[in-house]
């Protein structure tokens, strides 16, 4: 299986934070190939930039690496896909995510209860 993490999930992860259940641990532990998006990554240089989260991004991006998760460039057609998505949400980052998640494909895990319409793919935890 093949998961692409939503920002917050990743950042939930690193953090070992208690909204990751049981459920959610086990695939993440097994032979499951995790992404993380470089669009993620770029979400949260804005938010750091911005001072809304204090994080180190570089050793965020070091958790990941060592942890064997996997980096997803933007990929041409992942920002043509968006055109194909319908206006259910507007947040970017998180329309990009989506894309992606169609366009490789794979799963998305995601909390947020906004996606649930796009796609099969979505994982809500």
């Amino acid at each position: 299986m093949r998961i692409l993490l939503d920002t917050h999930i990743a950042l939930w992860v690193f953090a070992g934070d208690k909204r990751i259940n049981s459920v959610s641990n086990v695939i993440l532990s097994n032979e499951t190939e995790i992404y993380i998006s470089a669009a993620s990554w770029w979400e949260l240089a804005i938010k750091i930039g911005l001072g809304k989260l204090e994080a180190d991004l570089k050793e965020l991006r070091w958790a990941a690496r060592e942890s064997g998760f996997i980096e997803l460039p933007v990929k041409g057609e992942h920002t043509e896909a968006l055109l194909q998505l319908p206006p259910i949400h507007k947040d970017p980052f998180d329309r990009l995510l989506v894309a992606q998640a169609i366009t490789e494909p794979m799963k998305l895990m995601t909390a947020d209860n906004k996606l649930d319409d796009y796609s099969e793919l979505i994982w809500k935890i």
